[in-house]
Formats: structure tokens, sequence, C-alpha cells
């Protein structure tokens, strides 16, 4: 076996341990590696989109957080549909006797992590959008929900880390011709009355008005 598999299961047999030692954490720690903390990088997305309205050249400022999630969604579905059935890792918990796992187990690939993909996008993306606080937030939120992947039993840590450089690179090598298209798309909503409230605040509006 090579090294690097031997030391990717004795990585997750040693978090798997810790689990173990720590039930007081099983139930926070279920909920946030399934949904909560997806949740809360959905949350960050809408703020930053809520914070692009009110800089100069919103447009371009909402386009960069759109394709935060637009990018996002491409990355976990290819992840999904393409990388896992190519790879077609097994869960750890099939091929290793008596570990803990905190949520339901499934016969779905292991590599890359899906949670993990997400987060890494996301954290990216935002980057990307020039949003430090929402980053920075993001970063705190992503990295501690791909280690909760591997706390709940469902990843090896080499899952997760290749989620996050999955998620992020993709999202990074494709901004300039997502960014390009969706201000297009931005520009369009911009222009119509109903509509211009969804790409730059009132305040904005008004600031870049009188600049």
């Amino acid at each position: 076996m090579p090294e690097i598999v031997k030391l990717n299961r004795q990585l997750y047999l040693d978090v798997n341990h810790f689990a173990i030692a720590t039930p007081w954490a099983h139930g926070f720690m279920a909920g946030y590696a399934h949904l909560i903390g997806i949740g809360l990088l959905a949350l960050l997305l809408l703020a930053a989109w809520w914070r692009a309205r009110s800089r100069p050249n919103p447009e371009r400022s909402v386009a960069r957080v759109l394709w935060a999630a637009g990018g996002t969604i491409i990355a976990e579905g290819i992840s999904h549909d393409v990388l896992k059935p190519l790879i077609a890792e097994r869960r750890p918990y099939l091929t290793l006797a008596h570990v803990e796992v905190l949520l339901t187990r499934t016969n779905g690939f292991s590599f890359p992590s899906g949670h993990a993909t997400i987060a890494g996008a996301v954290i990216v993306g935002l980057w990307l959008s020039r949003d430090r606080l929402m980053t920075l937030l993001a970063i705190v939120v992503g990295v501690f929900l791909a280690f909760g992947r591997v706390y709940v039993g469902m990843h090896y840590p080499g899952d997760v880390v290749a989620g996050l450089i999955f998620g992020g690179l993709l999202v990074w090598i494709l901004s300039p011709l997502g960014v390009w298209v969706l201000s297009k798309i931005t520009r369009v909503i911009h222009q119509s009355s109903a509509t211009s409230w969804l790409v730059a605040s009132s305040t904005g509006a008004h600031v870049q008005a009188s600049s």
C-alpha cells in the first residue's frame, strides 16, 4: 500500500478516535457537517451580494458574487457527476472496521468530498469578489466544514483537501468567462427600474451618480 494511502487512513483514524472521545460534540458536528455548514456558506454568499450592491460599479461587483455562487454549483456538479464515478473511491467506513459514523451511511463514492468542493469554491469565489470580510468568514466556515466531514466519518482527509482545491481552482480558472457573462446579465437587470435594486442599492446608486 502506498505511503500516502497509509497516511490518509491513519489521519482518518486519528480524527475518528477524537470523535469517539468527544461524544458531547456529536449532535452539533453531525448537523454542521451535513447541512448547517452549507447553509452558513449560502448566507455568506447572500450577504456578499447585498454588500456588493453598494460598491462602485455594482454591476461587475454583483456579477463577481453571482459567479461565486454559480461557479460553486458547477464545481459541485462536476465533482459529484464526473470525478466521483471516475475515481470510484469507497467510503472509509466500507473499508475500515469499527469506525464511528455520525451520519447515515451511504454507498456513494468518497473522492472528492462534495461538501469540501462547495467550501473551496465559495472561499475562492468570495476572494475574487474582493469582499475581505466575507472571505475570512467563509474560510472559517468552510475549513471547519471540511474537518467536520472527516469528524463524522464520511470522508478521508485526502477527500476534503482534494475537494477544497478542486472547487477553488475551478472557480478561479473559469472566473474571467463567468464574470464576463454575468456582467452582461447584471447590466440588463440594472437598466430596468423594476429590478435595478437587485444590482445596486439606492445608496450605492446615489454615490455612483455623485462621483
